[in-house]
């Protein structure tokens, strides 16, 4: 089960229906009576919104947890607490206990809030400089390659029935057992093993190690470099890092993205799928696969952002998205509130779905974490992601908390608010973000130093950062 699935409608999830039955089921054998059916809403909705409440608290330890322990340690645990909530997911219709339902979830958010922290720090630091977008984005290929895999295991004909149903929840153990098989092979990063830890001889094993025996001395003299340059810095807390001048753009950008890619309007379009696909006739069997096209575009997509994230750069695969996802947007407002008057309009409102879906993963899916990992460096970065997981677990939260007030009172003018956000964000985007590609840590912060200090006369250092330059490693 993945959180993804809470953006279509219950009745149209066969294995919801059977989690839902088996809740009032077990709390008849155990008291005799059934759950009053609202009573069985708010236990389902705690079970799907407790998986953000594990990813929050995840996400808040992973920067002070990776900088002591390693990322790939901290990875290989976070695939035991993984395997740990497969199992209570897997036997939970065995025990009669759904409360092995809401522990495994709550574990399961944890193990995602934990990996899609480290995930994208470790590729960036393992890759050279004209892999790092390529690397980067496949965050979002493995996003979306996971909701999709949940959208065809979840068909009624494989796991989606009522026997199997235990056996869909733990499917996520899967790819955590793979990894906890091949992690011990892989090295630490470089950059972690040269700045943190000083090790050089270890630096330039690793390097040999996923590299091969090239010439690599440029990017080992980038790292030198930032390795100098973060020499003479202290520990800096979170709430510290805000109002550190320094660090402001950087800053700005992260909000930018990160809220962007919460209220883009990715999951209004989700909801509207089924709604959409029916009034346009498919037949109600058919909708489902219909629905695993519309993910299977955003999959293809993302990977096509991978190839071309190191052509066109990320600045433009950003603001280049947002603005065709606005035009998708203006359209589907229309079709939508004119759909009863013109029969055609329902399919071009399908066409239109399945646009948007695209433009998503081509753009801000992929491009939006590249920039994140780009735009501090190795020491900063922990800190870094710890306020991307707490934007990205709050926005998911209270985005679910409003969004179905949110349709209620507006229906399909709902998304002329995100288009309103997306058009705000393309024009920041275009004005202030710095190019990143084929750019060295070291090139990057000068870039972002031209606007911090913008209005300030400071004395830079023969590596473009501030004397007293700190960094963050915890909250």
């Amino acid at each position: 089960m993945k959180e993804s699935d809470t953006h279509y409608p219950i009745k149209n999830h066969f294995p919801f229906q059977h989690i839902r039955k088996f809740i009032n089921e077990t709390w008849i054998e155990r008291h005799g009576s059934p759950l009053h059916p609202e009573t069985i809403m708010l236990l389902w909705s705690f079970i799907v919104s407790v998986f953000g409440i594990g990813g929050f608290l995840g996400s808040l330890c992973c920067g002070y947890l990776t900088t002591r322990y390693r990322k790939k340690k901290c990875q290989i645990v976070t695939n035991l607490i993984m395997l740990v909530a497969a199992l209570l997911m897997a036997f939970s219709k065995t025990a009669k206990s759904f409360e092995l339902i809401l522990a495994g979830r709550f574990l399961y958010g944890i193990g995602a809030g934990f990996s899609l922290n480290i995930h994208p720090q470790y590729v960036g630091e393992i890759s050279p400089k004209k892999l790092r977008g390529f690397t980067n984005s496949t965050v979002a290929v493995f996003l979306t390659l996971g909701k999709l895999t949940g959208q065809v295991v979840g068909l009624r004909e494989i796991l989606g029935s009522e026997a199997l149903w235990p056996w869909l929840l733990a499917f996520g153990g899967l790819s955590a057992l793979l990894q906890l098989v091949t992690l011990p092979f892989f090295p630490d990063s470089p950059s972690y093993l040269l700045i943190q830890k000083g090790n050089e001889e270890a630096f330039r094993k690793a390097i040999r190690k996923l590299w091969g025996e090239g010439d690599h001395q440029a990017e080992i003299d980038d790292i030198m470099k930032e390795k100098v340059a973060m020499t003479s810095t202290k520990t800096l807390r979170v709430l510290e890092l805000i109002k550190e001048p320094s660090m402001r753009w950087q800053l700005y950008v992260l909000m930018t993205l990160m809220t962007t890619l919460q209220l883009c309007g990715v999951n209004a379009i989700y909801f509207y799928c089924f709604e959409v696909f029916h009034t346009a006739k498919f037949e109600e069997y058919l909708i489902p696969y219909v629905s695993l096209g519309v993910g299977l575009c955003e999959c293809l997509s993302s990977i096509l952002c991978s190839t071309l994230i190191e052509r066109f750069g990320r600045k433009v695969l950003l603001w280049r998205g947002y603005i065709l996802m606005c035009s998708v947007l203006a359209l589907l407002t229309t079709t939508l509130s004119l759909q009863h008057q013109f029969f055609w309009l329902h399919y071009f409102s399908v066409v239109l779905i399945f646009l948007f879906v695209i433009f998503y993963g081509i753009g801000p899916s992929g491009a939006s974490i590249t920039i994140m990992v780009e735009i501090f460096s190795q020491s900063f970065r922990p800190s870094a992601f710890l306020i991307v997981g707490c934007i990205n677990w709050m926005g998911l939260f209270v985005l679910g908390m409003i969004f179905p007030l949110i349709v209620d009172n507006l229906g399909p003018f709902c998304f002329l608010i995100f288009l309103g956000i997306l058009a705000l964000s393309a024009t920041f985007v275009y004005l202030y973000l710095p190019e990143t590609k084929g750019k060295s840590i070291m090139e990057i912060m000068a870039e972002f130093n031209k606007l911090n200090f913008e209005k300030k006369e400071m004395s830079f250092t023969e590596n473009n950062l501030p004397k007293d330059q700190l960094f963050c490693t915890k909250l």
